[in-house]
């Protein structure tokens, strides 16, 4: 599992001045983005744990022990419920450390590469940014944004109306909306110029901001 955990701060993108080392040399060049695929299984690797609740038979009988034995298991299994997380941080850092260090010779290819990466990172949790499958699946009433099923697994034994659970949905909606932004932002963009390389570079830093925010709340609802 730790096998997913990308390399910290790489800049995504190379600069075309740069010699080219041979492919064999260049498979760390870029961050590793935790797909859609890995962070589902991550954040589900403890699915049937995460998702009893109060109210399920197991507590019918007011024992506290499984409760707290349940608690305790998700605390241990935390890292992996938190992966996509750190993951997104993570690849919208490589981000910022590319637009703010490299300053010129972008091209069309370095701006698609990064509004994948954007549309990446925000786990399918931004509706327009969806691809068709994906779009398909949340309308058939199966949740797609990964953050969502996140909270979801690490609120499970909580109550709905939780104060601590209606933060964090409110905080993920921000997040979501954040990354909407984000993306949009991007459209029509002259990357060689240093103005709109820095409105990029500050919405990134609010993104992450909101992922930070996030994570907090998420690690309040597991009482880490």
């Amino acid at each position: 599992m730790t096998a997913l955990l990308i390399p910290i701060l790489r800049p995504f993108f190379t600069s075309i001045t740069e010699t080219q080392a041979p492919i064999s040399a260049r498979t760390s060049d870029h961050p590793r983005t935790l797909s859609r695929r890995d962070a589902l299984s991550l954040s589900s690797a403890s699915v049937l744990l995460f998702s009893l609740s109060p109210t399920d038979p197991a507590f019918a009988f007011g024992i506290s022990g499984p409760k707290e034995w349940l608690k305790d298991q998700k605390k241990k299994s935390s890292r992996f419920l938190l992966a996509p997380i750190d993951a997104s941080r993570e690849s919208l850092r490589s981000v910022y450390l590319s637009l703010s260090t490299r300053e010129s010779d972008y091209t069309d290819k370095d701006l698609e590469s990064l509004q994948n990466l954007l549309r990446s990172s925000a786990r399918d949790c931004v509706p327009k940014e969806r691809s068709s499958i994906v779009d398909f699946q949340s309308k058939t009433g199966v949740e797609v944004c990964t953050f969502k099923l996140v909270l979801k697994n690490a609120a499970s034994l909580l109550d709905d109306k939780d104060p601590v659970i209606l933060k964090a949905e409110n905080i993920l909606n921000d997040l979501a909306r954040s990354f909407g932004s984000l993306i949009v932002l991007t459209n029509g963009i002259d990357m060689n110029l240093p103005s709109d390389r820095k409105k990029i570079a500050d919405a990134v830093m609010e993104a992450i901001s909101y992922l930070d925010k996030f994570e907090k709340s998420v690690k309040d609802c597991l009482e880490i």
